[in-house]
């Protein structure tokens, strides 16, 4: 495994990112570099900033949690009248970055971004706290407010009308794929001589090319 060869004083010597030892699917190399950073005991591994723009190019981004990858994509969830929903609804197009330091590594990821179904929503949305759950009800996520007080009073508000039973699904809230076209691993070395292997898509095919740091 090209991931840490020892660990000394807590810090990790990192062994370097070659092209013989990636994976020839990025999705799977992502998977294998997040189960890394998963065993490494990282600070929420699964951490992502997510970057939208406006249909002007304005960018915003924004640190969320990443709920999926496979062959299909990555996937997030928010509040479909957020501000970013906003942007997605007229520029569906988004980056993600996942950063683990302990590991000096980082993934960046872009592409075109969809929503997923009501049913794959429905899914994650049940496994969620009920806290979580009734949260997302009270939130009217990127509105503005008077202050904390009416969060609170909305929350009370949902907890009361869902005190029993199973709590639906909000209709403005859901998850979104992102389905990448290109996929950046980058690995820290020595002198700054970083790793960067990058993965492309060309006409359905991915290819590899390395970057200079």
């Amino acid at each position: 495994m090209n991931i840490l060869s020892i660990w000394k004083k807590g810090v990790a010597v990192i062994k370097g990112l070659k092209e013989t030892d990636i994976d020839r699917d990025p999705v799977k190399q992502f998977q294998k570099w997040l189960q890394d950073a998963q065993n490494a005991r990282c600070h929420l591994p699964e951490a992502i900033a997510l970057a939208t723009a406006t249909p002007e190019g304005r960018p915003t981004a924004r640190m969320m949690l990443l709920k999926g990858a496979d062959e299909r994509g990555f996937v997030f969830y928010t509040n479909y009248e957020s501000r970013k929903a906003d942007q997605l609804a007229s520029n569906p197009f988004a980056a993600i970055i996942c950063y683990w330091g302990e590991l000096e590594r980082q993934v960046r990821i872009e592409g075109r971004v969809e929503k997923i179904s009501e049913d794959e929503s429905t899914a994650y949305f049940q496994s969620r706290p009920r806290g979580s759950q009734i949260g997302a009800w009270a939130s009217e996520q990127s509105s503005i407010i008077e202050g904390r007080e009416d969060l609170e009073q909305r929350f009370r508000k949902y907890e009361k009308q869902f005190s029993k039973g199973t709590i639906p699904l909000p209709p403005f809230w859901g998850g979104y794929r992102l389905i990448p076209d290109r996929i950046e691993f980058w690995q820290g070395r020595t002198n700054r001589l970083h790793d960067r292997l990058c993965y492309l898509r060309d006409n359905g095919q991915w290819k590899v090319v390395r970057f200079s740091p």
